[in-house]
């Protein structure tokens, strides 16, 4: 039942259409889901049972080698300038200690879409600044209707204060549920082709019980103790929630609205550490450069997408081009590269894949801190304070042997070509 009607709201139809009628594109961004939490990967066997999402990995294109930023702001600032990192300063979390953002003096993603005549919004988490630079730094970067959290989280999934309208505003009941409730209503208005940014906090901390109706993990208990001990019960469960969501969002799109929509489904950054130590081991996951902070899921589906899988390498910052690239608008930045090109089975024209993870200030927390560059096989990782290591991904997936601790003159020349690639960013 559940394939039938995925098929149904995302399948091909151009008989109402006309096929050159600008398709509508959501972006859907999980926050904290590493590449070991979804079922369309074999990583790992912990996965939650979320059956939207496998049919839209079913019916639509899956990505092998899609890659961001270890931490959520610097995923986002690739996104919405095509930028790295370096370029924008974004290179950590925005925080009390570290509170530079994302300047509003970039060509943002909007700035562009808006250009070409889409409605644009977000909705969900934004995290591109701090507070102090004002509530409406989301405007001066080209979205005039944000609704969402300003900053990284909320302490509590039911009580949330978002902002809307430039103001602060207390809002109560599920936040994975609100924010696609606001989803439905904003697409349900629109008049003229769309872009949404629909930025989801979950399955992110704190751990939680989300309504029973949306997972299948029962009467979850709500005490704290609780949650420590089962965490990945909890977050498997926010996972399957926000699963069902995403199935009410496209119920409630009109079957013209649903043909000529593209979905991008992805995750920020890896999973936390307490959900992914039993996959990822002593290399951890969310904040480090290496594969478990970094190789998340993206799932295309939609108008125009053939169904299989994709082994591109594909760039956080590559949406930016792919998404102007569909919507018709022009797109000038420098570390973007459109894969539409893939959609449809095609090659990609990324030779390699580039990561990092800075801050302006002294570095705190968890985490690692330096770059990452890998190309369709071996990934160079150099960590700040430590070695250059070089790793054989087809090989050795989860980064346990260290080539370049070999002393093998072509693993220094597979090294010396990456560090070349990353030479040449400039």
């Amino acid at each position: 039942m559940i394939l039938r009607s995925i098929i149904i709201l995302l399948c091909l139809s151009f008989s109402s259409l006309s096929s050159f009628a600008k398709p509508n594109i959501l972006l859907i961004i999980a926050d904290d889901m590493g590449l070991e939490t979804s079922r369309c990967y074999n990583v790992g066997s912990q996965q939650a049972k979320m059956p939207y999402l496998e049919q839209l990995c079913a019916s639509g294109r899956v990505y092998e080698k899609f890659y961001v930023a270890p931490v959520c702001s610097p995923t986002r600032a690739t996104l919405m300038t095509g930028k790295y990192g370096f370029r924008t300063g974004v290179g950590s979390a925005v925080s009390p200690d570290n509170p530079n953002g994302l300047s509003d003096k970039e060509v943002s993603l909007f700035d562009i879409l808006n250009d070409a005549g889409y409605a644009s919004n977000i909705i969900g988490k934004w995290h591109l600044a701090s507070p102090d630079e004002g509530l409406d730094h989301p405007k001066r970067l080209g979205v005039s209707d944000f609704y969402g959290l300003y900053s990284g989280g909320t302490k509590s999934y039911t009580q949330m204060r978002i902002v809307e309208n430039e103001r602060r505003k207390q809002v109560t009941g599920y936040a994975t549920s609100v924010f696609t409730d606001k989803a439905i209503s904003w697409v349900n208005n629109q008049q003229k082709p769309w872009f949404l940014w629909l930025a989801f906090n979950a399955p992110h901390t704190p751990f939680h019980a989300p309504p029973e109706n949306l997972h299948s993990y029962g009467k979850l208990s709500t005490e704290k103790r609780d949650m420590r001990r089962n965490r990945i019960t909890y977050y498997n469960a926010a996972l399957q929630a926000l699963d069902t969501e995403i199935g009410r969002l496209l119920r409630s799109m009109s079957q013209e609205t649903r043909e000529n929509t593209i979905l991008m489904f992805m995750g920020d950054n890896g999973s936390p550490n307490q959900i992914a130590k039993d996959v990822y081991g002593a290399r951890g996951a969310k904040g480090g450069i290496y594969e478990g902070g970094t190789h998340v899921p993206l799932i295309v589906a939609g108008k125009g997408i053939t169904k299989g899988r994709s082994a591109d390498l594909i760039n956080s910052t590559d949406l930016y081009a792919t998404i102007a690239n569909i919507a018709g608008a022009k797109s000038q930045a420098i570390d973007s590269i459109s894969f539409n090109a893939t959609f449809h089975g095609g090659k990609n024209e990324r030779k390699f894949v580039y990561v990092e993870h800075f801050a302006n200030s002294a570095p705190k927390g968890k985490g690692s801190h330096g770059w990452a560059i890998r190309d369709s096989r071996y990934k160079l990782v150099a960590q700040k304070g430590k070695a250059k290591a070089l790793f054989d991904l087809e090989n050795d997936p989860f980064e346990k042997q260290d080539l370049l601790q070999q002393d093998m003159n072509q693993a220094k020349a597979i090294a010396l070509k990456l560090e070349n690639f990353k030479a040449n960013l400039k």
